[in-house]
């Protein structure tokens, strides 16, 4: 599905991460999120790749790549950990500084990237989060009831795991279909490829490490940064669903809670789609990422 690229697998010092690169230009990573792969990007990465060289990775835990474990705290699989895995995954390939993208997790492993190494990315779009600093410490019935995996997820195992691996065609296909729209904007041969991975026991496991290690040892990281005043540095573009749950729970809006933790925003807004950007709408998101990446280092 993305034709033209290349795929490799990349070890690092605390995982093997699946990549895929294409395209020539300034080194542009895409980091998907739950509970996709390398393919989320699909309808975007070609495009860019005229541009760019892009990089699309399976998070670990996610897709094909390693699933590692989490340890007794979870920190296997932290966002820190994320982090470090992508940074390497760039160094392999050559290059110290890029641009990164980010959706869900991803946008997640991409905040913690630009704290903890600020001098590797040079500009950082962040698609349809908000921090989870701020989700944890404003927690209303709205948000809790629209995000209730994120409570479900974190519960000790075995119990989601054993849930969600009960039926999972049938649990991705529930948690997918958020809007109206059911699953009509998944292309079939992604959808296939998305079900294909979460049947793997270990990748529902990893998912729930993910959000256990959010609510603990990353929350933890984002507390104590948040206090010493620690913020994104490089310029930043925020982008979300407007008629997605970032786009409807939230008040004060997504690009006001950023400024709590960004201090160089430089464009901020919402494209015609739910949670699911890339998906639903692939040209506005292509379009607003290419701008962005546009000014050089």
């Amino acid at each position: 599905m993305l034709e033209g690229f290349r795929r490799t697998e990349i070890k690092t010092s605390g995982a093997r991460i699946v990549t895929v690169t294409g395209g020539s230009g300034p080194p542009l990573l895409l980091m998907h999120g739950n509970p996709f792969t390398h393919l989320n990007w699909h309808k975007v990465a070609p495009t860019l790749a005229r541009e760019f060289t892009v990089v699309a990775t399976d998070l670990r835990g996610y897709g094909d790549s390693e699933k590692p474990p989490g340890g007794d705290d979870h920190a296997g699989y932290s966002f820190r950990a994320m982090a470090q895995d992508q940074v390497e995954v760039m160094a392999a390939l050559g290059f110290d500084k890029f641009y990164a993208a980010g959706h869900d997790r991803g946008a997640r492993v991409l905040h913690r990237m630009c704290i903890d190494h600020p001098q590797k990315v040079g500009r950082a779009a962040i698609l349809d989060i908000v921090p989870q600093h701020h989700l944890y410490n404003h927690i209303n019935k709205q948000w809790a009831t629209f995000s209730w995996h994120w409570f479900f997820n974190i519960q000790p195992f075995d119990l989601p795991e054993r849930m969600m691996g009960a039926d999972p065609d049938w649990f991705i296909e529930k948690k997918l279909a958020k809007t109206k729209q059911g699953l009509g904007f998944f292309d079939p041969k992604a959808l296939a490829e998305y079900k294909r991975c979460f049947r793997n026991p270990e990748t529902i496991h990893a998912i729930c490490e993910d959000y256990r290690a959010a609510a603990g040892v990353d929350l933890e990281m984002d507390a104590k940064d948040f206090a010493a005043g620690r913020k994104i540095e490089c310029p930043v573009l925020l982008l979300w669903g407007a008629t997605g749950g970032v786009g409807r729970n939230h008040n004060p809006g997504p690009a006001e809670i950023w400024h709590s933790y960004a201090n160089n925003i430089v464009a901020a807004k919402a494209v015609p789609s739910g949670h699911y950007l890339s998906d639903e709408a692939p040209a506005e998101t292509t379009a607003a990422l290419r701008e962005f990446f546009a000014a050089r280092f």
